[in-house]
């Protein structure tokens, strides 16, 4: 598996399998499958409420001697109630004790919102003390990433943001490599939104390849030099999603890509007033 170097020098396999969505009784399974065909990165977040099941598989892995814990890279991350100093202090070691592990390999603030920098101090410490490798930011607009990096003495390693082909982020991306903050990409296939799978383009140049859809998307992140997220609970797309390094786009495959850029997401804008309104009434509604 290809790696990326952080800022603080810890290595990061490019490509990982995400467990967002995926139903509680099937993501222990899944985690344990996706490590099984190569799957080094694995990423979940305490908001999904399946951190337990994501340990569990991890654990399985490990006693079967698939892995090391040494080889795998576990991220969780930190939603917003959870964001004053002491919560964030409280919220770390919850993740570690519920996942049942000793240390987590990277940890990030999931939104935008609320006390950002206590939760981010919290982070700074646990990372002193060993208990995470690395430490980021989620979901943050490169305005405020630059903001973020300019008032703290620890600078991010990561900002998970969505990319995808409807959304290429290219000149964010500029933005974090003049502040070396590695971009990693949430959401690479879009969900399958706007028949994304069956678009032309896409298919077109995968068929020179012999590679699928999704293949030729996580190639063209990859070459980028940007880290994204798989998901998958069957161990046949796993297997596929995963053997895209043997292959190479041109640059003219690539420009083609850049074509179907709209420059908007495929979800929603974090920052519109009713998204930061949902965002605060998830808040008071977990906070119950």
């Amino acid at each position: 598996m290809k790696t990326v170097k952080l800022n603080n020098g810890v290595e990061m396999p490019q490509l990982g399998f995400g467990v967002y969505q995926i139903p509680l009784n099937e993501t222990a399974e899944a985690v344990y499958q996706a490590i099984k065909a190569g799957y080094r990165l694995i990423d979940t977040a305490s908001i999904y409420g399946n951190e337990k099941e994501t340990g569990e598989g991890i654990k399985r892995a490990i006693d079967e001697k698939l892995v090391t814990r040494k080889e795998l890279f576990v991220t969780s991350k930190l939603f917003i109630l959870q964001a004053p100093e002491a919560k964030a202090t409280e919220t770390i070691e919850q993740s570690l004790t519920t996942m049942g592990l000793d240390y987590l390999d990277l940890y990030l603030i999931h939104q935008p919102y609320g006390d950002i920098y206590g939760a981010w101090r919290a982070m700074c410490a646990a990372q002193k003390a060993g208990k995470l490798r690395a430490i980021g930011i989620s979901n943050f607009k490169s305005a405020k990433m630059i903001e973020f990096v300019g008032l703290n003495e620890v600078k991010p390693q990561i900002n998970q943001i969505e990319v995808n082909p409807w959304n290429q982020r290219i000149e964010d991306q500029e933005w974090h490599e003049k502040y070396d903050v590695q971009v990693e990409a949430w959401a690479p296939f879009a969900e399958g939104r706007h028949d994304l799978f069956t678009n032309s383009v896409l298919a077109e140049i995968g068929a020179q390849y012999g590679k699928t859809v999704g293949q030729v998307i996580l190639r063209w992140l990859m070459q980028r030099g940007i880290i994204a997220l798989a998901k998958s609970v069957r161990p046949e797309r796993m297997a596929e999603n995963i053997d895209i390094f043997d292959f190479e786009l041109s640059k003219e495959d690539s420009k083609k890509i850049t074509s179907l850029d709209t420059k908007e997401s495929a979800f929603f804008d974090h920052d519109a007033p009713q998204q930061v309104e949902w965002f605060m009434n998830r808040m008071k509604e977990t906070d119950k």
